[in-house]
């Protein structure tokens, strides 16, 4: 059972910084931008964009460690900690593109494009529909745009999940190195498996960021909400 478990501890570790660049950095990108006299709607998708790459540079090594102990077949109690399955990773690879930053480009786009669709999505659509005076509507109103702007995003993003996923993991052949940048996996993939591998794991994908997504957005605005009036 605890096999399925594999890997907990780097994501544990990494949500909360996670997340909080996610959102500090959005705010900051988006005040710039409106500085910068950006069009509102464009400048929540760039803003996203910003915050996504930045997102990805701070997660990525966390990523690597978490994707190395997962696909480590030993029994749960015999792998290494994910301290150390670090610093052996260090050890042998460093902290370059084949160490501890394997994947980087696959992360940036990922979260760089998830960001971009995602806050795009939710609050030029937010700013659109109409808001409800009562205040469970409201809230039904939000979270369904950010169930459909995780969902969205999810669909977008997921051929640069597939290619991290590939680059991060094992290779098909010990010692050669199959899947080595982005785009040129993504372009393996396609033609060794077809198009619809490029969405391996899209419904499971799906099933967490549509209402994680939701939840995510909704507890964003209601402390900021909060801070702003109380701060």
């Amino acid at each position: 059972l605890l096999g399925f478990y594999k890997g907990i501890f780097p994501p544990v570790l990494a949500e909360t910084p996670k997340r909080a660049v996610k959102f500090f950095t959005f705010e900051q990108y988006k005040k710039l931008l409106e500085y910068a006299s950006f069009p509102p709607g464009l400048a929540f998708a760039v803003a996203g964009l910003g915050s996504g790459l930045t997102e990805a540079v701070v997660v990525n090594p966390f990523e690597v460690v978490k994707v190395t102990l997962q696909t480590n077949q030993n029994a749960f109690a015999e792998q290494p900690s994910s301290f150390v399955q670090a610093r052996q990773i260090i050890k042998t690879h460093g902290l370059g593109f084949q160490g501890l930053n394997k994947g980087l480009t696959a992360t940036l786009g990922r979260h760089g494009v998830f960001n971009m669709v995602y806050f795009g999505f939710y609050f030029n659509v937010k700013n659109i529909l109409p808001v409800n005076k009562d205040p469970n509507l409201e809230f039904l109103r939000k979270f369904g745009i950010g169930l459909v702007s995780g969902t969205i995003a999810s669909i977008i993003n997921i051929p640069f999940d597939v290619a991290k996923s590939r680059i991060q993991g094992p290779q098909p052949v010990p010692g050669e190195i199959k899947y080595r940048t982005c785009f040129k996996t993504m372009a393996t993939v396609y033609k060794e498996e077809g198009f619809l591998a490029l969405y391996k794991g899209l419904l499971p994908k799906i099933m967490r960021l549509g209402p994680g997504g939701a939840v995510m957005l909704l507890v964003y605005e209601y402390v900021y909400t909060w801070l702003q009036n109380t701060v």
